[in-house]
């Protein structure tokens, strides 16, 4: 049993020698000088990204989640940032189209910058990872199934763009802990 484990960490581990850190800072910059950034992801995709927005929201940033009823317009000196691992589907290519056409910046995170999400982004940071456009046949790299490797690596992924966040924009865990609720 402790080989699944093993193994799954192992994958991990490697999705992340293959990244470019290079593009996780300018992705970090995109971030740093958005007015208010709205985030759009499906499936397990949504739970990570919805977990990201939390933390930005705990930073002090104007944040908000793709379809929340208090989602505001986006236009010029915002940030959309769109989570979609196989390339595309058809809801983000459909918000992708409303964002770019209102002057959104548009940040998106993909296994496979090959696909048509990618040609309406400003940035495209590559997350190399198994998603379900690749989980099948000779193209199964992964023990964990489906989409679930890039799905953990984005939880991993958004938590060090946190921390390179907190240092960027000097903010204190005190300032972090005043934002969190007191309602739970």
């Amino acid at each position: 049993m402790t080989d699944l484990y093993q193994g799954a960490v192992m994958e991990m581990a490697a999705v992340f020698r293959r990244l470019n850190d290079a593009d996780v800072d300018r992705a970090c910059s995109m971030i740093a000088d958005a007015r208010t950034v709205v985030v759009f992801g499906g499936g397990r995709e949504r739970l990570q990204i919805m977990g990201f927005a939390m933390r930005l929201y705990h930073m002090g940033r104007s944040v908000a989640v793709e379809g929340d009823m208090t989602t505001p317009p986006v236009g010029k000196g915002d940030l959309f940032i769109v989570t979609v691992g196989p390339g595309e589907i058809s809801t983000a290519l459909a918000l992708l189209g409303v964002a770019k056409a209102a002057g959104a910046t548009i940040l998106v995170i993909t296994a496979q910058p090959q696909g048509r999400a990618a040609a309406f982004a400003d940035f495209v940071l590559h997350l190399p990872a198994q998603t379900m456009a690749n989980d099948q046949g000779e193209q199964r790299s992964s023990v964990l199934p489906m989409g679930s490797l890039y799905e953990g690596a984005l939880f991993v992924l958004f938590e060090v763009i946190i921390l390179k966040l907190i240092k960027m924009l000097n903010v204190t865990p005190e300032a972090m802990r005043a934002n969190h609720t007191n309602l739970e």
